[in-house]
């Protein structure tokens, strides 16, 4: 007989910043109440519901079965427990003191430390900046280390270390190493094509927890002329490599005119390789993303086929895989929650130490950008202009102010609209009701190659 218990890949951590138990898992991190606590340490993986209400009413009087069942059943939805799962082995998320946090935003819960812009990859949907040289002057091993110091006193439980290719940082495993040793569940962002055996060695010893890996196609030509060379047999290499080592392996691939057509192949591959997770996104016009658009963006038929062909998807390996699909709001007519929110929970440290709340948001004008050399995380994340200027809801032009989504999209994306626009305070013009819905639906009619595509800079 089998009960709950922690899926592969997920931990059951206490956070001695907030005084409160979470649970990490690739890509995620979830609060808990101090009962929502006490549930998951009793799903060793045996117990049934039963055996679960009986272990808390040792020290809750009244236990309700049906609300235990309710998160039971959340927690699975979400994947975080599975039937037969690992018994939890509750550690600590770093033995940290915590930053004092006056009334204000809460804490953050994840980092995106971009390391390096440099990419041996010249895709072309690439979200990094067009002007990488501004770039070059990245931060040393030790201002890093002191970045993620900062970070998990601040609240940080999850680091994604990003790029470009963070490979190409030689002190990679002791910023994993670093990372790990204050707590923070790591996952590292990457192509793949610099990775073997002894490099992902190092980085498991030091405390890696998670690798997403990029694939731009399911065919190999037609990858390697996305990514600019022969690297598509490669990364299937470095995908093999990590599903030997038993950490949790994440398929991300961005779908374009070029690619959209071939979903359901590209599926296949993901499970093929024995992936834990898929992630199907469409271009986000960001960067080269932005500068590429005409090219890259879809017909409307190609975004349906994609919608039904990403339905047929879940039906056929949603038992086996998590699976992803993010729909290109160009189309849909619906903006999308960008960052779980400005300044809500995420936050964005870019090579030359700036940041961000969102990857993009350094093209926005009249914002100072502030900068880990000039001053405390921890304080940008709470004072500084630029994380407070979008921040909650009380910014909200009409018709966000009075829509009964603001607190579920959140505004949509502030770069998008600045991008479209002019001013980055304007609704997203990817949602229908905004006034300037007709600039995307403009774009979206430009699409499949009517202009060719510019590839990405190297550095």
């Amino acid at each position: 007989m089998s009960g709950p218990g922690l899926a592969r890949g997920v931990r059951l951590v206490h956070d001695p910043v907030r005084e409160a138990g979470a649970l990490l898992y690739p890509e995620g991190v979830l609060l808990l109440d101090p009962v929502a606590a006490d549930v998951v340490r009793a799903c060793d993986g045996r117990r049934g519901t039963d055996g679960i209400v009986a272990v808390l009413a040792r020290d809750y009087d009244g236990v309700d079965a049906g609300d235990v069942a309710e998160l039971l059943a959340d927690l699975r939805g979400r994947r975080l427990l599975v039937d037969g799962g690992a018994p939890p082995a509750e550690g600590s998320a770093g033995a940290v003191s915590a930053d004092p946090w006056p009334d204000g935003p809460p804490r953050p819960t994840g980092m995106v430390a971009e390391l390096t812009y440099r990419c041996p990859l010249r895709c072309t949907y690439c979200s990094n900046p067009v002007d990488l040289a501004a770039y070059r002057d990245e931060l040393t091993t030790e201002q890093w280390r002191d970045v993620l110091g900062q970070a998990r006193a601040a609240g940080v439980l999850q680091v994604h270390l990003s790029g470009g290719e963070p490979l190409l940082r030689n002190d990679l495993p002791e910023l994993v190493g670093r990372a790990s040793g204050l707590g923070m569940y790591t996952n590292l962002v990457t192509s793949g094509i610099q990775l073997d055996a002894g490099r992902l060695a190092a980085l498991l010893d030091a405390g890696l927890d998670h690798l997403q890996l990029s694939i731009q196609d399911a065919r190999a030509a037609e990858a390697d002329a996305i990514a600019g060379g022969a690297f598509h047999e490669r990364k299937l290499a470095a995908a093999g490599l990590v599903r030997a080592t038993g950490i949790p392996l994440t398929v991300n691939v961005v779908l374009h005119a070029a690619n959209v057509a071939r979903l359901t192949e590209i599926a296949d591959l993901a499970v093929s390789l024995g992936a834990d997770r898929l992630e199907l996104a469409h271009t986000q016009f960001y960067g080269w993303g932005l500068r590429n658009r005409a090219a890259l963006m879809p017909a409307r038929a190609q975004v349906e086929a994609a919608a039904e062909a990403a339905a047929g998807v879940h039906r056929r390996h949603g038992d086996r895989i998590e699976i992803v699909y993010v729909q290109p709001d160009y189309h849909t007519g619906e903006a999308k929650p960008c960052m779980q929110g400005w300044g809500a929970r995420q936050l964005v440290v870019a090579p030359n130490g700036d940041v961000l709340p969102c990857l993009a948001a350094g093209q926005l004008p009249g914002l100072e950008v502030p900068s880990v050399r000039h001053a405390g995380l921890a304080a940008i994340w709470r004072d500084s202009a630029m994380f407070n200027a979008f921040r909650g809801t009380a910014w909200m032009p009409e018709p966000c102010a009075s829509c009964a989504l603001r607190e579920v999209d959140l505004g949509g994306c502030r770069c998008q609209a600045f991008q479209l626009t002019g001013d980055a305070s304007a609704t997203d013009p990817a949602c229908r009701w905004s006034p300037h819905h007709d600039t995307v639906a403009r774009a979206a009619t430009v699409h499949g190659g009517r202009e060719p595509a510019v590839p990405r800079a190297n550095r």
